[in-house]
């Protein structure tokens, strides 16, 4: 029986392309013969491809074709169905805890009398090592060397690690420190858009271990952000299983005005997005105006989809994609078969072509001619504001009460100024300076039409003699080589440089906390006038302690207006009121007087991007570098842990596993361990950033002889679950309702003593008590960090009661084997009268369903319903093995 299950049943769909020489095998859709395929959205139709490819009736069953085919229908209903990605993606901060659960594995499986060398990656896997550059140096003509040289000297060991897990285990490929970040390497040279596997073609798709994966989704690459719990379980062979998804349509029309970026583009459609809700569903992009976008604008727009909460953002690939392939460096014979299976397969589109326009779920339009300059903050990536409204909207923020849009600032403190010295001169620092101006992150520096327009920008304001302040911290951390090429070659980058845009690493850098220490003196000042400063940046996050601790406003931009308000030195400036400066005549400089147009960035761009560039600095990716081919990693089947290190350790997630399913339990008299309210993020849970010297993570690594200089990040610590644990809850903008202030303390119950949340879940352990926690709406927002989950797992934390949770965080949840439960419709903490001072009991039934109401007992004697948030039958079967790794080593087993 078991032979006959894996005989797929759709082999008869089976044919063959003839191309040159070439002879290649695809599954045909079309030749269903089902006229419901061609109303499908093109993302769905990739799920259908898979689910036929990949049918057995045992993992994949005919059912499951069924219902995408049926997918008008089943989107409506709840439907689950499995997905097999063809491939992973990891970048290194989340890939070492992957790597590191691998080995632990292996140590499991042979313990338990298996086979380790079982534990290999099925589905081919690609690490990038991307999250290494801290900004110690800036504004240096070898800052990039500098600083390259002070992460290898810190993350040795892990880089170690690495490379042994190059070795060690098959079907992964590691792109070594240096090359890039993980989602631009993976647009401009891992996508394979469509896979050649033995002469068998079928689409590239992917899930990544960043919530930024969606960025592939521009090229027309179905792919999603997971933790990296369910990577691994992806890696292993496992498919995702997940529920038939609503696909909105979002229809382009017009095009953008000669001075708007793609960057206002993606803002804007943020705020719309969010604003009418597609949390857990696709979207999908059609209509003229996609033709007005180039890959890259693509590509910034699909890198934005966690900021408005969809699982993908999608362009289906046309024209276009086959010429950005072309200018990137694919090869041709490769570009010649993706065409044509696209096309036999009806997955190619013509977006002039409204014949082709699937049915959605709904539709909603935006006309690109409406767009205007704009950012996003101070303190969450879909509040947009007009860039005319920047001064107002930042002055109308500071005396309003702490909230997304207040900093609580007194009245008599509004006026408030600091001056300080630095080079030998006097500075003034208030509310609203910039302190900290990067061009950085994946989702701009892969564009070059705003990468070039900032070099532009920059060329004609040194023309015009103006400089930026010499106490903001500047910088620019491309996303790849690529872009210094295109910057060298349209001579644009000495201007940067000049204005203190000098290169100074590949990587997520101050994007995820990594701009490293302001300038002491500026740091003092901020802290004396207890200054609302500002961090201006284009990454695509500004959530509250994630830039900076010491920037209180950040705001998302444009490489060009990072610019911009650097030179100007703040936020509260009203552009077309007030000049940048002075020119060498004494005239007044204003911003649209050196404002690049988008004609002459497309002129420049033309010149300077050719394709030799993409083949020349990726030819040489897999090459490393001379300091990563001089680690000598080890050699073994099983990983040579070393006790002392503080770096790399062997977690105890499977340290008491047995062989045999554990019986499952509610859970009892359990006490809070937080009480948190909305928006509570995985930057707020997740340790991320810089280790506080008063942090329970600083008392343990010095107590291991480190001093602070060496306490490095959490997130290249992330190999260690010690210090992880002890990070988990540490950011100083923490709101826990037991707490007066916000940051990483909380009240033991049974005592009423006031400690760091690490000491007083250690205390709740040693008691033999258990812990959960209470939260509001949007609980596990952000990026998929699996140490969003597993450090409240190491707390002992056993279930999380929340009115509602982002989808990959909810998923991480059950991976580790906690209770997601959520408050039925209306009900919240504060209408059930919940202090968190209560002890609470959860009934867990034998035969738990999905969905499944289950009954909540306080120690007071009321009680009260929740939803149990086990949406599928495999989640269930994750959570009754301890977690999904527990699952798979049994299934290896």
């Amino acid at each position: 029986m078991a032979a006959e299950r894996l005989i797929n049943p759709y082999d008869n769909l089976k044919q063959t392309l003839n191309l040159g020489d070439g002879k290649y095998e695809f599954y045909s859709l079309p030749a269903l013969g089902d006229a419901r395929y061609d109303k499908l959205p093109y993302s769905i139709r990739i799920l259908l491809e898979s689910a036929v490819r990949n049918c057995d009736n045992f993992q994949v069953t005919e059912a499951n074709v069924q219902s995408l085919l049926n997918w008008s229908t089943t989107q409506h209903e709840s439907v689950e169905v499995p997905f097999k990605p063809a491939r992973v993606i990891l970048q290194d901060f989340t890939g070492v805890p992957a790597v590191v659960d691998f080995a632990a594995m292996r140590d499991a499986v042979k313990r338990l009398g298996g086979d380790p060398q079982k534990i290999n990656p099925i589905s081919p896997a690609d690490l990038v090592i991307d999250h290494s550059v801290q900004v110690d140096v800036a504004r240096s003509a070898d800052a990039l060397e500098k600083n390259q040289e002070l992460e290898f000297e810190r993350n040795q060991e892990r880089f170690l690690f690495l490379k042994w897990g190059a070795k060690a285990l098959k079907n992964m490929l590691i792109v070594p420190p240096g090359s890039g970040i993980v989602h631009q390497v993976n647009l401009e040279y891992l996508a394979r858009v469509v896979f050649n596997v033995d002469g068998l073609l079928y689409p590239d798709s992917l899930v990544g271990t960043d919530s930024h994966t969606t960025m592939i989704n521009g090229l027309g690459v179905v792919g999603w952000g997971v933790g990296g719990i369910e990577a691994e379980a992806v890696m292993l062979g496992q498919s995702i299983s997940m529920v038939v998804p609503k696909v909105v349509g979002y229809k382009l029309v017009g095009k953008l005005g000669r001075l708007t970026t793609s960057t206002d583009a993606v803002l804007t459609i943020t705020k719309h997005l969010r604003s009418i809700g597609v949390v857990g569903k696709f979207v999908e992009f059609f209509g003229p105006g996609v033709v007005q976008l180039s890959i890259a604008d693509r590509a910034t727009i699909s890198n934005m989809c966690p900021e408005y909460g969809a699982t993908v953002a999608f362009f289906p690939v046309d024209e276009e994609s086959i010429v950005y392939l072309q200018q990137t460096g694919r090869d041709d014979a490769k570009l010649l078969f993706i065409e044509a299976y696209l096309r036999a397969n009806r997955l190619f589109r013509n977006y002039n072509n409204p014949e082709e326009d699937p049915t959605f779920s709904e539709v909603v339009e935006l006309d690109l001619s409406t767009v205007a300059p704009c950012c996003s903050g101070p303190k969450r990536p879909h509040d947009r504001v007009l860039v005319s409204d920047m001064k107002q909207d930042f002055q109308a923020c500071l005396p309003a009460k702490v909230s997304f849009k207040g900093f609580g600032i007194a009245e008599e403190q509004l006026a408030r100024t600091v001056p300080f010295v630095i080079d030998q001169q006097e500075y003034t620092l208030k509310h609203g300076s910039v302190v900290i101006a990067a061009i950085t992150s994946c989702t701009n520096t892969s564009n070059p039409s705003v990468m070039l327009g900032a070099g532009l920008l920059a060329k004609k304001a040194i023309e015009r003699g103006l400089s930026v302040p010499p106490y903001i911290k500047t910088s620019l951390s491309p996303g790849s080589g690529v872009v210094t090429c295109y910057l060298q070659s349209s001579n644009v980058i000495q201007y940067l440089e000049k204005l203190g845009f000098d290169v100074v690493g590949y990587g997520c850098m101050t994007c995820i906390g990594n701009s490293g220490p302001l300038p002491d003196p500026v740091a003092e000042a901020i802290e004396k006038g207890d200054l609302v400063a500002c961090g201006v940046l284009s990454g695509n996050r500004n959530f509250e302690g994630r830039i900076h601790p010491q920037t209180r406003a950040n705001y998302l931009a444009s490489p060009l207006l990072v610019i911009a308000y650097a030179l100007t030195g703040t936020v509260c400036i009203d552009f077309e009121k007030e000049p940048l400066g002075v020119d060498q005549d004494g005239k007044e400089v204003f911003l649209w007087d050196i404002w690049p147009t988008r004609q002459e960035i497309q002129v420049v761009e033309r010149e300077a991007v050719v394709p030799a560039m993409f083949k020349d600095v990726y030819a040489k990716i897999t090459e490393g570098n001379t300091r990563w081919n001089s680690l000598d990693a080890p050699e073994a089947e099983l990983y040579p842990w070393d006790p002392k290190s503080t770096y790399i350790k062997s977690p105890p997630f499977f340290e008491t596993m047995t062989k045999e399913l554990p019986t499952m339990e509610g859970i009892s008299d359990a006490y809070v361990l937080l009480n948190l309210g909305d928006s509570v993020t995985t930057d707020h849970i997740s340790p991320a950033g810089s280790i506080a010297r008063n942090s329970p993570a600083a008392r343990y690594l010095a107590a291991r002889g480190l001093t602070p200089r060496e306490f490095n990040s959490y997130g290249s610590r992330r190999g260690n679950d010690a210090v992880m644990a002890r990070g988990t809850f540490a950011n100083i903008r923490l709101v826990n309702k037991f707490m007066s202030k916000a940051g990483p303390r909380t009240i033991h119950v049974p005592s009423g003593d006031e400690m760091d949340i690490y000491d007083a879940a250690e205390r709740y352990l040693r008691d033999g008590k258990k812990v959960i926690i209470l939260a509001g709406k949007e609980y596990g927002a952000g990026s998929s960090r699996d140490w969003a989950a597993k450090g409240p797992f190491l707390l002992g934390v056993k279930a999380v009661i929340a009115e509602s949770y982002e989808r990959i965080h909810r998923s991480n949840l059950v991976g580790m084997g906690i209770v997601p439960l959520q408050y039925r419709d209306g009900d919240t903490a504060d209408t059930l009268a919940l202090t968190g001072k209560e002890t609470y009991t959860i009934d867990i039934p034998d035969d738990l369903r999905p969905g499944q109401l289950l009954n909540v007992k306080l120690s007071d004697g009321r009680s009260f319903e929740a939803v149990s948030r086990f949406d599928t039958d495999v989640e269930l079967a994750y959570f009754r093995n301890g977690g999904i790794l527990n699952y798979m080593i049994r299934h290896m087993l």
